[in-house]
């Protein structure tokens, strides 16, 4: 994975992406116990186009220049599935803005903060989403105050009252 993170920082140094942060069930485990996932869920804020619409075309383009197939809905970067997941909206931005970069194996690397790893599976709200809710809840060490913040800007409390139970 240090091997893919750098790639990952690479393309932020060229501008083909402008901010990256590990999510998902990977992202998790920065915080809790290794969870099951094929794939590293990589959020990003994208260039805009001159029409200023966001596209994945010039990203992916700029990985297979560099010797990089899609698989799927992945690219394998150095062995390891990426899943580039655009900032589509006012959480997902806020989480790129506030993720704390940390390091893997000597490289700087970008993760959500688990507060808003939370918030991001009450937002999507399947099983699986409840479950890491459980076990972030149970393993990390959550800031509840700034959590309790994002999850009124984002109108999550009444999901995260009804799963937290």
């Amino acid at each position: 994975m240090k091997q893919t993170l750098q790639v990952l920082n690479e393309l932020e140094q060229k501008g083909h992406l402008s901010r990256y942060a590990i999510g998902g069930a990977m992202g998790a485990t920065f915080y809790i116990e290794p969870l099951l996932t094929f794939d590293l869920d990589v959020f990003v804020v994208l260039p805009q186009t001159v029409g200023g619409l966001l596209s994945l075309a010039p990203l992916y383009e700029a990985l297979r220049a560099r010797g990089y197939a899609e698989e799927g809905e992945c690219v394998l970067i150095e062995g390891v599935p990426v899943q580039f997941l655009p900032a589509y909206n006012a959480l997902l931005e806020e989480a790129l803005a506030e993720a704390r970069e940390t390091t893997y194996e000597d490289t700087l690397a970008r993760v959500l903060r688990a507060e808003h790893l939370v918030a991001i599976c009450l937002q999507t709200g399947r099983d699986k989403d409840r479950e890491r809710v459980r076990i972030l809840r149970a393993q990390a060490k959550l800031d509840i105050d700034y959590l309790a913040g994002v999850l009124a800007r984002h109108q999550l409390e009444a999901r995260w009252n009804e799963w937290k139970g």
